[in-house]
């Protein structure tokens, strides 16, 4: 069979890889070029689009095919055969979602200095994940986290609650990811969005179903190679435009110059670089949100299962440290990325932008707008063309348009800088493979790691054991599809932006899973009792503050209204609007609950602490709560303590291999 001789090939594809790899690089380089010569030769640039996006999906899914597998250890763990090096790659690209590439960018376009958050919570996280989790993990030899969860706090129940948290975190973050997909489809394959989002579910699939972690895994290695080369481009170019050197990460400080100009030419009192000007956050929430951030990195079960496939502890270890770079590579460039982004923006509305020419200055902003109408905004309506603006404007009784009347959305802006910049399409084409490789890889490890916990977890661990390995495997992938279609549906409904719904997941990991992976790993004592009733207690108020914040905040606000550090004139808007909501005609009650509701969101926090820092509450009840009943309840037995110790030590055996048939 075919999958055998792949099998049988395994060593030579391995010791190969530097090779293969750097053909494939040359090859994708000469493919842009390739698009650049026909690009200039008068191929539409529709046709240009179709051929970068379809032709990268075509790639990963010659990889996925290639890669299938029926062996139990292949599909969970890809052998655990993977080097430091490649390992690394693979966790980048893993990590650097349709969030990092798509939306990190835009969010510190908007909010400069505050969104910088989010690169320092999530490069900080790796240190966590190296020193607390990861190297002991691998030793242990499980094949989800769920796994280590059953066999350190024995029994079922642990397993169960660990699954529950796996979901609901990967469900959430998957959806993020396919709405990035659906984004990238739209606007250059020119679909309709929740059509577009089917099609992004077909290329995450292919990469996945067929061979598991082995084909995740080396289909993970060509996208970050894609995804980097794609992000770094534009920046370089832009830097070298407007500064004549083209390295941006150095000349991100000329371009703030530039903004700090440009906007006080224009009279933006918000500088880009000021700290807590944006209404963005304050101090508070800018340092929970890093915290946040950092113990979700930790606790993530898709970027965790990444250090299952090292053939070492060592290797484990090595392999964050090169994670850690290759993750640092695209998160060093993203400030400068949107530094420039945000003065190539400033330059065209200071170059006198108006209803009029702004056809001949900014078409690309229509294009946008058609792909979805939330995606531009100006004097507050849809850019969808020459003559709404001039209407919207018009009503507004703007002229000239400003900075401020211009709404771009965050998920946009990595995507449209090429043409907000006047690159050639070729580009543009280019940083869409991009952000769909970066969607791509992150979907299909977080489509694994449910799909594995449910089959290898659920089905084989709690329900039939005696189950053969052909079956174990085609459960995985019925239930990985049933998945994937679920959070495609989800993601056509736009819950909210890419990077909010992101955050949740880290949060929901973070308050679910920390406390008793760190204390299974460094405290002996922690038992049992205390990790189930940590997990829930922890990932129940977590769950609690991010639903009530978000989609009930006016039962949630005056249930604890106490807690709100709400302006009496915030107050008083509330009663305001809800006294407006209860006299509303009844074909104006859902507009008049919509502002109400808006205003609620508001206002709703506990201590101004927002949503996105919900494990800001569950992290630290997980850990009382698991501390305070481990205290209580009988401890673990002499032999389980003796295995946690051993558990700590680098050298030496896995500890708990399962046999791969």
């Amino acid at each position: 069979m075919a999958t055998e001789s792949v099998a049988a090939g395994r060593g030579d594809f391995v010791s190969n890889l530097g090779r293969i790899y750097t053909i494939y690089t040359g090859g994708f380089i000469a493919f842009i070029i390739l698009m650049a010569i026909l690009s200039a030769l008068g191929v539409p640039n529709r046709i240009i689009g179709y051929m970068f996006v379809g032709f990268t999906i075509l790639i990963y899914a010659v990889i996925g095919i290639l890669s299938r597998t029926m062996q139990v250890g292949e599909y969970y763990v890809a052998g655990r055969r993977v080097p430091a090096i490649y390992n690394g790659m693979a966790t980048g690209a893993d990590w650097m979602s349709g969030a990092s590439f798509v939306g990190m960018a835009g969010t510190l376009y908007l909010l400069g200095y505050d969104g910088l958050a989010f690169v320092l919570g999530w490069t900080g996280g790796y240190v966590l994940v190296a020193i607390l989790v990861a190297p002991y993990l691998r030793k242990f030899g499980a094949y989800t986290v769920p796994d280590f969860l059953s066999a350190r706090y024995g029994g079922n129940l642990a397993r169960f609650i660990g699954v529950i948290v796996l979901f609901s975190c990967s469900f959430t973050y998957v959806v993020a990811q396919i709405y990035a997909t659906g984004i990238i489809s739209a606007r250059f394959l020119g679909l309709d969005f929740n059509v577009a989002v089917y099609v992004g579910l077909a290329g995450i699939l292919v990469c996945s179903m067929l061979g598991g972690m082995r084909a995740v895994t080396w289909t993970q290695v060509a996208q970050y190679i894609v995804l980097i080369i794609a992000y770094l481009i534009p920046a370089i170019w832009m830097s070298t435009i407007k500064t004549g050197i083209p390295i941006p990460q150095l000349m991100q400080g000329q371009a703030l110059q530039g903004i700090a100009a440009l906007e006080a030419a224009q009279g933006i009192a918000v500088g880009h670089a000021t700290p807590f000007s944006h209404g963005g956050y304050n101090a508070l929430n800018y340092f929970l949100l890093i915290l946040c951030l950092m113990v979700g990195t930790a606790s993530l079960p898709h970027v965790l299962m990444r250090y299952f496939t090292t053939p070492s502890v060592r290797e484990a270890r090595v392999s964050v440290a090169w994670s850690l770079l290759f993750i640092f590579i695209l998160y060093f460039t993203a400030p400068a990325y949107a530094a420039f982004a945000k003065w190539t923006m400033l330059d065209l509305v200071a170059s006198g932008l108006t209803p009029e020419n702004i056809a001949d200055k900014a078409s690309w902003m229509f294009r946008w707008a058609a792909a979805d109408n939330s995606l531009v905004q100006i004097c507050g309506k849809a850019a969808i063309d020459a003559a709404a603006v001039a209407a919207a404007c018009g009503e507004a009784g703007v002229t000239n348009i400003a900075f401020a009347n211009i709404n771009l959305n965050a998920d946009m802006i990595v995507l449209a800088t090429p043409e907000m910049a006047g690159m050639p399409y070729v580009i543009s084409g280019l940083v869409a493979a991009g952000g769909l490789a970066a969607a791509l890889s992150t979907a299909d490890g977080l489509l694994l790691a449910i799909a594995n916990a449910l089959s290898h977890d659920i089905y084989y661990k709690m329900i039939d054991q005696n189950a053969p390995t052909a079956r174990r495997l085609v459960v995985s992938r019925v239930l990985l599809v049933l998945v994937a279609i679920a959070a495609a549906y989800v993601a056509s409904t736009k819950p909210a932006d890419i990077l909010a719904m992101v955050s949740w997941a880290f949060s929901l990991a973070a308050a679910g899973l920390f406390p008793a992976l760190v204390l299974g790993v460094w405290w002996k004592r922690a038992n049992s009792p205390g990790a189930i009733a940590g997990m829930i207690a922890g990932f129940g108020v977590c769950l609690y503050y991010l639903l009530g914040t978000r989609y009930g905040a006016v039962g949630f606000y005056e249930m604890w209204s106490g807690l709100s550090t709400a302006t009496p004139e915030a107050i008083a808007k509330f009663e305001e609007l809800k006294a407006a909501y209860a006299a509303a005609a009844p074909d104006a009650q859902a507009a008049a609950w919509a502002a109400l509701d808006k205003h609620a969101q508001s206002i709703a926090n506990w201590w101004g602490v927002k949503n996105l820092s919900a494990a800001a509450f569950g992290l630290p009840v997980g850990f009382l709560v698991m501390y305070v009943v481990s205290r209580l309840t009988k401890e673990p037995s002499s032999e389980l303590q003796n295995f946690i110790e051993e558990l700590r030590i680098p050298r030496g055996n896995t500890l708990m291999e399962e046999k791969s048939a």
